[in-house]
């Protein structure tokens, strides 16, 4: 068997423990790990300082970008097919074995891509949070952000 190299998208905005969880078990089960991370128009830190957090945390993830993302979402034929092509151009150089989510979009990815969907805590039972939750009301849930990215969301919205 050859190496096995995983990797996850994500626009980690911010980053939080649910996202941790599928980069943690990525790390821990892959001999390689790959996060691609996109730009959004949905915070304005940085995708470089969002992307900053995931390498000050894990400094063994490689970082890819994901620069002028397409703006069409979903999980029908027609907008899988755009995604999928925009991100099939910026890991064509690796041969990815696996992809990492916890999201149904999984499926889609890792059959585009013929690999296999790794899917990690889908329903949110060990991390019941989503980033806009976080954006929102971000002292409710500081205890599920690490203190590097609690700092920068504090400094972002003064």
């Amino acid at each position: 068997m050859g190496e096995k190299i995983g990797f996850t998208i994500g626009k980690f905005a911010p980053l939080h423990r649910g996202h941790q969880l599928v980069l943690e078990t990525g790390l821990r089960e892959m001999d390689r790990f790959i996060v691609v991370v996109y730009e959004t128009d949905c915070t304005d830190i940085p995708v470089q300082k969002r992307a900053d957090w995931i390498k000050e945390l894990y400094p063994e993830i490689e970082i890819r970008f994901a620069y002028n993302p397409p703006s069409k979402y979903g999980l029908d034929e027609e907008s899988v097919k755009v995604q999928m092509e925009y991100l099939s151009n910026i890991i064509k150089d690796v041969k990815v074995t696996h992809f990492y989510s916890s999201e149904p979009y999984g499926k889609c990815v890792a059959d585009y891509l013929g690999i296999i969907d790794r899917r990690v805590d889908q329903e949110r039972r060990m991390f019941p949070i989503s980033a806009g939750k976080i954006r929102d009301n971000l002292e409710e849930y500081s205890d599920l952000v690490e203190d590097i990215v609690y700092k920068d969301l504090k400094n972002e919205r003064r």
